[in-house]
């Protein structure tokens, strides 16, 4: 086998070496593909040009790899791949100072058995006793505990 071909074979495993480790997880074929491809380029090394040259290219391989490796995940292109947003939002208010048992609001939304519930002009996610609630259903607060709003549907006779 030529120098050439074993330069390329060696190039091409530690780029498929490199996909394996950045872009596709787990072990797949391109993992695989690049350790036989630095496998057989090393052992037509020895085969073809003796135990030096392949002792030389055995010990330039595991650098390379180590190199490339090393410049890959140091490397800046991957700042321009990276999501770089930041999350600015915060937890919604709690209204467990503002309602208290015996408020009377009405279902929003389907509450089934959470949904959102109007109380004045505050809308919040309440949750009933197990029972779904239909959407616009008048609601009374049970309980307030913890940010949980535990309400049940006011039945009219």
């Amino acid at each position: 086998m030529s120098l050439f071909v074993i330069i390329l074979l060696i190039v091409l495993g530690i780029v498929l070496l490199l996909i394996e480790f950045l872009v596709i997880p787990g072990v797949t074929i391109a993992g695989i593909g690049g350790l036989v491809l630095i496998g057989t380029s090393i052992y037509s090394t020895y085969k073809s040009y003796g135990s030096t040259a392949g002792n030389i290219v055995l010990i330039v391989t595991f650098f390379l790899i180590l190199l490339a490796s090393f410049f890959a995940l140091r490397s800046k292109t991957w700042r321009k791949v990276m999501l770089n947003t930041t999350v600015d939002g915060k937890a919604s208010e709690s209204f467990d100072d503002k309602l208290k048992p015996g408020d009377h609001g009405k279902a929003v939304t389907r509450l089934a058995p959470m949904g959102n519930a109007m109380f004045g002009d505050i809308i919040t996610e309440v949750k009933t006793m197990g029972e779904f609630v239909d959407a616009g259903t008048e609601v009374e607060v049970v309980k307030v505990h913890n940010r949980e709003i535990v309400v049940k549907p006011i039945t009219r006779s």
